[in-house]
């Protein structure tokens, strides 16, 4: 290896030596010290609070060290996903295609020749334009978005028609299509259902240069990533492999850790024995004097002071009936809007459903982006009626429901303490108290042990985090002792201990849960039967996640291969049409009865595309062949003045064929 090579190698490293963050007067990270090597996958893990967004400003440059040497390769490109919600009437396409930097400065550059008369910079600007992959640019975008849920019938609908969800993950979307050395995602699943996240998986397990990823999604670290970063008590440690062997990892320290600690506990206490024994004999002072210097001198191994757990449950349901209740030929879906025409039907999404739901089942709901799972749940939860049909409730039926846009629903100005006072009044005055206390001081206990203590009980929820307003929401849940849990999405904001926590909680619940999530770990601890909606129906799926992940994958091959096959027949229709070719001039239009004299028109301007839809092929093939800059110059202008002419005739070849 040469000197130069030796230097390239290490400045393509990510260092941070003896660094030190402050968020205020909160230190984040102290001497810290970790490298991180070209096309490395890193999760970055540890506990809300500990830094880990904070390291990522630095990544990206908006936050600086206090302390400390930080460095990252000058000229790698950053991809990372905005956090703000897009506001245009850009088409989805033409959003997302502007994520590839290198191409949109690529067509400014080309628009910025043409309005000169520099026909060597017109020519290089159209070669970088090449370069760029403008010829592609539309269908790498419209993959990226298809992949993560879109409807092929969304690709060209303004940014600003879509939901805040929806809008975040065409800001994903947007940020893989950014050619780029570093990618940085912070919680990219928390918007995406569970085909979107397989989807989103494979695309990064092809990408080819250095990733690091915050996440709570345990198995999408583990698919994705093959290093992890953990930030605990202001240190940064590494370890070499994904969060599943992190934690054996983890765990094997602390046990060591655990024993080093006692051990020297137990070394200290024989050393302060003897100095208490002795010091004051003069036969043994010296020795006892040679104890106290090692037990000064002695490196102290610090306690095991093991991140806080938070664990909590459901209570026992006063009743169990069962069925819990049951459909029959129930359609789900939505009534026509307040404003729509007299007369107009609803919309249904899936029909004609016989099914019925018992004690103690754990149904996890299963189904592509669209299909209708959370209206199934809606539905159930009596938020939308049934379109047609019945569903027949059990006597003494209590639910909880989870919504995705539950916490949307929380009061910002209202307290922890206030609302659970609302939730008891609401409940107390439809009957519905089952013998729980509602005093103010059993209702901040409560609390308690939902992590809600101290001031945080009078705390304004405006101002509290997505994983702690999760937390308001499912101790109120919890509170009213459901027998039927319906629970879409519920671990969007929640951290990896609480995720744990709700999934222990579900194992010891006594009565029947419905979950739709996309996090894998939850529905496989969990659930013990899945049902798909699919195709307007639902039917129960034979298999686990694992033939599921590979049913959506099956599922996204065929609809990229539909899309390759309808693209491509488009393509040979209109070359078909451009089959011929043009005289310059404008064709008139012909005269009633006079289809022989439009067909030679016709005929002629198809035979003029042909020769220049060839003329502008050979052009094109000349240029990649990289002439001197020159030849280059008049080969651009010219292959622009085949282009235009192109133009031009196809919409006279399209009049003509429309007179015909």
């Amino acid at each position: 290896m040469t000197n130069s090579n030796k230097t390239n190698s290490i400045i393509s490293l990510i260092t941070l030596k003896n660094l030190t963050l402050r968020r205020g007067a909160k230190v984040l990270l102290d001497a810290a010290n970790v490298t991180i090597n070209p096309t490395e996958k890193v999760g970055l893990v540890g506990r809300n609070g500990a830094g880990k967004s904070s390291l990522f400003a630095l990544f990206n440059g908006t936050l600086h060290e206090d302390a400390g040497d930080y460095s990252i390769p000058v000229q790698w490109r950053l991809g990372q996903v905005a956090q703000d919600m897009p506001e245009t009437a850009q088409s989805a396409t033409d959003f997302v295609m502007e994520g590839d930097t290198i191409l949109l400065s690529a067509q400014q550059e080309v628009a910025a020749a043409e309005a000169t008369d520099d026909y060597n910079r017109m020519a290089h600007a159209y070669m970088a334009l090449q370069d760029a992959g403008a010829h592609d640019a539309p269908a790498r975008a419209q993959a990226l978005i298809l992949g993560l849920g879109f409807k092929t019938t969304e690709l060209t609908n303004p940014v600003n028609s879509f939901s805040g969800g929806w809008r975040m993950r065409l800001q994903l979307a947007r940020a893989l299509m950014c050619p780029s050395d570093l990618l940085l995602l912070d919680e990219p699943t928390n918007h995406l259902d569970l085909d979107a996240l397989v989807w989103l998986e494979s695309w990064l397990k092809k990408y080819e240069g250095t990733m690091i990823v915050i996440s709570h999604d345990r198995e999408f670290l583990d698919a994705v990533t093959n290093v992890t970063l953990h930030i605990d008590a202001t240190k940064l440690v590494r370890y070499g492999g994904n969060y599943s062997k992190f934690e054996d990892l983890r765990a094997e320290q602390m046990t060591l850790q655990q024993n080093a600690f006692s051990k020297q506990q137990d070394k200290i206490a024989h050393l302060q024995k003897f100095i208490a024994r002795f010091k004051a004999k003069a036969s043994k002072a010296k020795q006892a004097q040679s104890r106290v210097k090692a037990l000064d001198r002695m490196e102290k191994i610090a306690p095991l002071l093991s991140e806080a757990d938070f664990t909590f449950e459901f209570k026992e349901p006063a009743n169990l009936p069962n069925p819990m209740l049951a459909m029959s030929g129930v359609s789900f879906g939505y009534p026509p809007l307040d404003d729509a025409p007299p007369g107009t039907p609803p919309t249904i999404i899936v029909r004609n459903v016989s099914r019925s739901v018992l004690a103690g089942q754990r149904i996890g709901i299963l189904g592509a982006n669209g299909q209708g799972k959370s209206t199934v749940v809606k539905t159930i939860a009596r938020v939308l009626a049934p379109i047609s049909g019945e569903i027949t409730e059990g006597k003494g039926l209590n639910i909880g429901y989870f919504a995705q846009q539950e916490l949307d629903l929380l009061r910002p100005l209202e307290t922890p303490l206030e609302h659970m006072a609302h939730m008891v009044k609401e409940l107390t005055a439809i009957g519905k108290i089952a013998g729980q206390a509602t005093r103010e001081q059993d209702l901040r206990s409560f609390l308690g042990t939902f992590n809600f203590g101290g001031d945080m009980v009078k705390q304004a929820v405006g101002s509290m985090s997505g994983g702690e307003k999760a937390r308001l929401v499912l101790c109120m849940i919890v509170w009213q002792r459901p027998n039927l849990l319906l629970l879409d999405e519920p671990t969007n904001h929640l951290d990896l201990a609480t995720r744990e926590a709700l999934a222990m909680a579900l194992n010891e619940f006594e009565g029947t849960v419905m979950l739709v999530s996309h996090d894998r770990a939850l529905l496989r601890s969990v659930c013990d039967e899945f049902w798909l909606v699919s195709r307007g129906g639902i039917e129960p799926f034979d298999g686990d996640l694992d033939d599921y992940q590979r049913y959506l994958l099956d599922q996204a091959k065929r609809q990229r291969e539909a899309i390759k096959e309808a693209s491509s027949l488009s393509a040979k229709a209109e070359r078909q049409a451009q089959s011929a070719a043009p005289g310059k001039d404008k064709v008139k239009t012909a005269p009633a009865g006079g289809q022989r004299l439009v067909q030679r028109q016709l005929d002629a301007l198809e035979s003029r595309l042909a020769a220049l839809n060839t003329e502008g092929e050979a052009l094109e093939a000349q240029l990649c062949a990289a002439p001197p800059a020159t030849e280059i110059a008049k080969l651009s202008k010219r292959l622009k003045s085949v282009n235009d002419e192109l133009q031009t005739l196809e919409e006279q070849w399209l009049e003509l064929s429309t007179q015909i």
